[in-house]
């Protein structure tokens, strides 16, 4: 365990490249930042023509993603030296942890082959934590991927399809075997984000490691997906959208040598009778693709697609319009009347409950004059009424709570404590056609949620809370603790992923 040289912390070491100290990085106490501050105060008073030959100490690396920082560009940065000295860094990095993490595996090892009880839980450093599940490092503010991740890998429908695809390997010859850093710069196409979510999956909940580094998917990720490349922070649903939307693209398309009608014979057996093929054009928040007019169902749709009416009435002349909008999640309004509401605990007035967004989001509107709506009878555009019904739910139904919303200059976070169920949330009543439905194909139990923490969406933190066999996990990048359902239901929701529940016996209800 590395002990930081100011504060003798053990978190977040961050190791000086020009002069080898280690101190702690941002998000403890920042002396990382103050060693390179300080190497600046002897060259404050030098002249600009003067030759400055003593090392400022800009740069350095952390020692658990193996990212590197710039003090000086304030940001992280992906080029190496000529020699390759800073990829020579992290391999000694890597090497110190391999050696590290195999001694601390044969301690634990120990310590359970020697304990009476036949637990998969151990208590380290007064924490209860599972050996079991594996935390994702951090990259340089990828909590964001990393809280969707550990979510979907506990979607147990979702997960065990993509675990069991072929394995291809997509690197061969020298690299072969390798870990390898990618940089922007690389032009290797031949890149699969199937196959790197599949990996990524594969290695949570293994057991054969504490944390796992995702920086091949994060690279297939900054590939694929621009609006992600470099080290900001980023909207972890924005992020969902986009990763599950490509995932559905590549399932579409064929990989790995499996052809498509293979992959479409695999999804048959997932979606069965109520199959939802994405039809015309599917919109989200962050991305609009074009759909074939047939367009092939995969397990993304099979698991998470759902279909909305939308309803809109011409209150000029009465005339009806509908049409229907396939859903890979609903994005809900917290109510305004809730919006001042800092703690569940709050005593001026009622708690938001999810109910209320769920309510608010298909009540019948009135569009405000920005919206209004081009009557095709009336031949222009007249006020009219919106109402949204549920036509198919999906067998896994994600909620995103709409906790950022634009001001004139800034966005601002809505901090609501929204109250939740952990089993029989009752989507019957938002159903088109209720009475086509069984008594309790319309319930639903949580399964993950995703908590934003801080402010902003260009700062804070994300952590995820998920059920994996009966039990609840609280997700913190690499680290992950064993924790219960009260203080699950305490945490400040950002979204929700509810899996239909099977035909047993239940009778709590939102």
């Amino acid at each position: 365990m590395v002990k930081l040289e100011v504060c003798r912390s053990n978190k977040s070491p961050w190791v000086c490249l020009t002069c080898s100290s280690v101190h702690c990085g941002r998000y403890v106490n920042g002396h990382a930042k103050k060693h390179y501050e300080d190497a600046q105060v002897p060259l404050a008073n030098h002249k600009k023509s003067e030759k400055q030959d003593k090392p400022q100490h800009t740069v350095c690396m952390d020692c658990s993603s193996y990212s590197t920082y710039c003090y000086r560009c304030d940001d992280f940065v992906v080029n190496d030296t000529k020699l390759g000295l800073v990829q020579k860094v992290r391999e000694h990095l890597q090497n110190l942890e391999n050696s590290a993490f195999t001694a601390d595996r044969h301690r634990k090892r120990k310590l359970l082959e020697n304990s009476s009880l036949n637990t998969k839980l151990l208590k380290v450093n007064g924490s209860t934590t599972g050996i079991c599940a594996t935390g994702l490092r951090n990259l340089g503010n990828t909590c964001f991927m990393n809280a969707i991740l550990q979510s979907l890998s506990n979607i147990e429908q979702f997960c065990c399809y993509f675990k069991e695809l072929p394995a291809v390997e997509l690197r061969n010859g020298k690299t072969a075997g390798r870990r390898t850093y990618h940089t922007r710069s690389q032009g290797d196409n031949n890149v699969s984000l199937v196959e790197e979510f599949r990996k990524t999956l594969c290695a949570l909940w293994q057991g054969s490691q504490t944390a796992f580094s995702p920086e091949s998917l994060f690279y297939v990720v900054w590939k694929i997906m621009p609006n992600f490349r470099g080290y900001q922070q980023q909207d972890a649903h924005e992020f969902m959208r986009y990763l599950l939307d490509h995932l559905h693209l590549e399932l579409q398309g064929g990989f790995n040598g499996v052809s498509r009608s293979a992959i479409l014979q695999e999804n048959s057996a997932l979606s069965g009778s109520n199959k939802c093929c994405m039809k015309g054009i599917y919109k989200t928040n962050s991305l609009e693709t074009e759909r074939k007019e047939n367009g092939a169902s995969t397990v993304v749709t099979a698991i998470f697609g759902g279909i909305l009416q939308n309803e809109v009435n011409c209150l000029i002349c009465g005339t009806e319009s509908r049409k229907f909008d396939p859903f890979l999640d609903l994005s809900l309004d917290i109510p305004s009347q809730f919006r001042n509401k800092r703690s569940k605990n709050q005593e001026n007035g009622p708690v938001c409950s999810l109910r209320d967004c769920l309510r608010s989001f298909t009540d019948l509107e009135e569009l405000d004059e920005t919206e209004l709506y081009m009557c095709h009878k009336c031949k222009k555009k007249q006020k009219s009424t919106k109402k949204f019904w549920i036509q198919k739910l999906p067998k896994v139904l994600c909620l995103h709570l709409k906790r950022f919303h634009w001001t004139a200059y800034l966005r601002n976070k809505v901090d609501t404590y929204v109250e939740f169920p952990l089993r029989g949330l009752d989507m019957k009543c938002y159903l088109l056609e209720p009475e086509n439905s069984g008594p309790e194909s319309c319930l639903y139990d949580l399964a993950a949620v995703v908590v934003h923490h801080g402010s902003g969406v260009g700062s804070g933190h994300y952590t995820a809370y998920a059920t994996h066999e009966g039990r609840w996990f609280h997700f913190n990048d690499s680290t992950v603790t064993l924790t219960d359902e009260d203080t699950v239901v305490k945490a400040k929701a950002y979204i929700l992923f509810y899996v239909e529940r099977q035909a047993k016996a239940g009778s709590d209800k939102l």
